[in-house]
């Protein structure tokens, strides 16, 4: 059987409906067979996009069809997925292309008695939408709540709308909602021990990619459209980079690493913040960095010799337990587990995997985190604390139960000059919001121990 794009995301979305994360599963399709550029784009758009969109596409069968979206065939729920996210989201594609080949598809995988079916619901929404313009008149009908019309209309459960609507308000929330719907950018962080931001932005330029700095970061570089394999970039084998979001790079320039300092990474895999730090020490100390999953661990010392770094070591620990850590580090970095609700435009099914309990659960791991990683601070020394989730169970609400039992610490906001003063709230913690930044979203707070303690 011949594939095309459409029939390789339906076998991904497949895979994901059986439990796969979704970029498994794509990359898994994409390797097994092999797509020009334009339909592999088409092919990762179709696939990310019903995974975020799948309440929204959910809603819509639901309304146009007899029988709800769950009672459906789970093949048959997916096709429609794939025709109703074209129509709606997807404008490039004529209506009638998209009715045609998910009928096709429909066809293709076993559904011949469904497709007058697939295709009766697929023209009934064209019809209400005016030619498949849901902007002049949506054929979504949402409900009177306004939480869950919220979470129909942008496709999010109804507990994360809660969550942003109490710390942010309705137009933020709305903003942040769409922000999570689009396609992720991409960014760089300059290795500075083997090149500069102006030699790779030149040799990229020369290669006809555009990608100008990303101020307020120092050593950050913004791809500005897509590129294909990463790995194929000027530079990436030479070790002049990593690919690492702007919000990331704050975490270590945050902690504010000195050369020759003993430096505890806390939950290191896959190495990104672990490298920067070193980066940013000159390559000059000792970096412990910590992880309790092995083959995270091997990532982590495949970027360490890509990027030609020696000063950092591997602990393969649970961070909860390292009791011979005690009173050795000038600086301690937790950026913990977290629920990644700052980070679901790069996860598309992060939220529908995670849950208020799956919250509550992580905080408890992150307080055990922090609790033990502060007895690894020298007196005077340093602590941050990171997440990139936006939840305050996961973030505040550890900060101030950290601070409440642990008279002999306080925050440190960072210097007026310092890339994170920006992001700096009154309580001196930095919180970096995606639709307001452009950034990841991410939470950290930069602790500090007496030095008479």
């Amino acid at each position: 059987m011949t594939k095309n794009p459409r029939q390789s995301a339906f076998l991904a979305l497949r895979a994901v409906q059986r439990g796969a994360f979704v970029d498994v599963a794509l990359d898994r399709e994409l390797q097994r067979e092999v797509l020009a550029d334009l339909d592999r784009s088409l092919c990762t758009e179709l696939v990310y996009g019903c995974v975020r969109q799948q309440r929204t596409l959910d809603a819509l069968i639901d309304q146009l069809a007899t029988k709800k979206a769950q009672q459906q065939p789970p093949d048959l729920r997916l096709i429609l997925h794939l025709g109703l996210y074209q129509l709606r989201y997807l404008h490039h594609i004529p209506a009638s292309a998209a009715v045609n080949t998910t009928v096709e598809l429909a066809k293709t995988n076993g559904l011949q008695g469904l497709t007058g079916f697939v295709n009766g619901v697929l023209r009934q929404y064209t019809r209400l939408s005016e030619n498949g313009q849901p902007q002049q008149t949506d054929p979504l009908q949402l409900p009177d709540d306004p939480v869950m019309a919220l979470g129909m209309q942008y496709s999010y459960p109804d507990w994360i709308v809660r969550v942003w609507l109490e710390q942010f308000g309705w137009a933020d929330t709305a903003a942040l909602c769409q922000a999570f719907n689009q396609p992720p950018h991409i960014d760089l962080r300059v290795n500075r021990l083997r090149s500069s931001v102006a030699e790779v932005a030149t040799v990229m330029q020369q290669a006809g990619i555009a990608i100008p700095p990303f101020p307020p970061l120092p050593d950050a570089l913004r791809l500005l459209k897509p590129v294909g394999s990463i790995r194929q970039l000027p530079g990436f084998e030479e070790g002049w980079w990593a690919v690492q979001d702007a919000s990331a790079q704050l975490v270590s320039h945050l902690l504010d690493p000195q050369p020759g300092e003993t430096i505890i990474d806390a939950c290191a895999a896959p190495g990104g913040k672990t490298t920067h730090i070193a980066e940013l020490m000159g390559d000059r100390g000792v970096i412990w960095a910590c992880d309790r999953t092995p083959s995270r661990l091997k990532r982590l010392q495949e970027n360490v010799r890509r990027l030609g770094l020696t000063s950092i070591q591997v602990c393969t620990e649970d961070s909860r337990h390292i009791p011979q850590f005690a009173n050795q580090a000038d600086r301690v970095l937790i950026d913990a587990p977290c629920s990644g609700l700052g980070t679901l435009h790069r996860h598309a099914d992060a939220r529908w995997r995670q849950t208020p309990d799956s919250v509550v659960e992580l905080a408890q791991l992150q307080t055990e985190l922090l609790t033990e990683a502060a007895t690894w601070v020298k007196p005077g020394g340093v602590l941050v604390y990171s997440t990139c989730t936006l939840h305050p169970l996961e973030n505040e609400a550890i900060a101030q139960h950290f601070l409440a039992n642990h008279p002999n610490w306080q925050i440190e906001p960072p210097a007026g000059d310092h890339p994170a003063t920006q992001f700096v709230t009154p309580q001196g913690w930095i919180k970096v919001l995606p639709h307001h930044h452009q950034m990841d979203g991410f939470f950290m707070v930069r602790l500090r121990r007496s030095p008479e303690s």
